[in-house]
């Protein structure tokens, strides 16, 4: 079963690329990845972006996912952008799915564009993810 795609991959691509330039431009090759030190500058230059350009690239990336890992046993949750199910598996119809995972729009692009691990994020509380199938670490980063 193929994703059906709200987000054109054109537009989800030019989107994800400005958020993907707020990351390169912050982060260097000595240190490649978000840290409790720079976070916070960089989640600013992130919520500086157009919220359309946000949602775009969150909504891109859903997509992307779920098209990797097609299945309906997880359920990703990116408030207020959107959500998805991926990962084969039981299928779940009413009620909290067995196995979810929820993070913020920056915390979800900064795991797609590779500025942050999904280990770390998870240890640190950025990401909450719950039941057996939960940990998409495989995935990412998604580009």
């Amino acid at each position: 079963m193929s994703v059906r795609r709200r987000v054109s991959e054109a537009d989800g691509a030019a989107a994800f690329a400005q958020v993907r330039q707020v990351f390169t431009s912050a982060l260097s090759d000595e240190k490649p990845l978000i840290s409790a030190e720079n976070r916070a500058y960089i989640e600013q230059s992130f919520a500086r972006l157009p919220r359309g350009v946000r949602a775009t690239a969150v909504r891109y990336t859903l997509e992307e996912l779920a098209t990797l890992a097609p299945g309906n046993s997880v359920e990703v949750r990116v408030p207020p952008y959107g959500v998805t199910q991926c990962i084969a598996g039981p299928r779940h119809t009413r009620g909290t799915p067995p196995s979810v995972v929820e993070t913020s729009g920056f915390i979800w692009c900064a795991l797609a564009a590779g500025a942050l691990v999904w280990d770390d994020a998870s240890a640190s509380g950025l990401l909450t993810a719950s039941g057996e199938r939960s940990n998409l670490s495989r995935y990412f980063p998604l580009f």
